[in-house]
């Protein structure tokens, strides 16, 4: 898709699903929706920036899995900036352009798309960090919320924002 597309709407599949997580960040949004992206699959493989012990949530190419999410629609086309220092964008995930599904139709949106520098199969999520993507579950399916629920995840860590 073409990144010089200006687009106010914002594809989260991660801990950003957590609508209070993103006002604590200060994000201005109209509207959040539930959608999808069919051929992707979730995964907890990018590690966190603040411990490389911890797995953080990824968008991969899996042309038999659909990843949900929430579609967010933001107040103007500059808030997306907001959310780069939290994403770590550029060096840690490239905002990208994605053609998300809706009940509504398609709407092209930015998605945050780990960079191959930071990817690690052999890590786990936190459970603090599954509650964040749990919280979006009026936008996800039962099997879809219960997929991520069952996610195995490190028995402790320490939460951070």
């Amino acid at each position: 898709m073409d990144n010089n597309v200006v687009t106010q709407f914002y594809f989260a599949y991660g801990s950003n699903m957590d609508q209070a997580r993103m006002l604590g960040r200060n994000m201005q949004m109209l509207s959040a929706t539930a959608g999808w992206l069919d051929g992707y699959g979730l995964r907890f493989n990018k590690r966190s920036e603040l411990d490389d012990n911890l797995a953080c949530a990824n968008i991969v190419w899996s042309p038999s899995e659909r990843i949900e999410g929430v579609l967010y629609e933001l107040r103007c086309i500059e808030e997306i900036a907001k959310l780069d220092p939290y994403e770590g964008a550029p060096r840690r995930y490239s905002r990208e352009m994605f053609n998300v599904q809706t009940a509504d139709g398609v709407q092209p949106a930015w998605v945050y798309v780990a960079n191959p520098a930071v990817l690690d199969n052999h890590i786990l999520p936190a459970r603090w960090y599954l509650e964040h993507l749990l919280a979006g579950r009026e936008f996800l399916s039962k099997d879809y919320w219960e997929r991520i629920n069952q996610t195995d995840c490190l028995a402790e860590s320490v939460e951070w924002s």
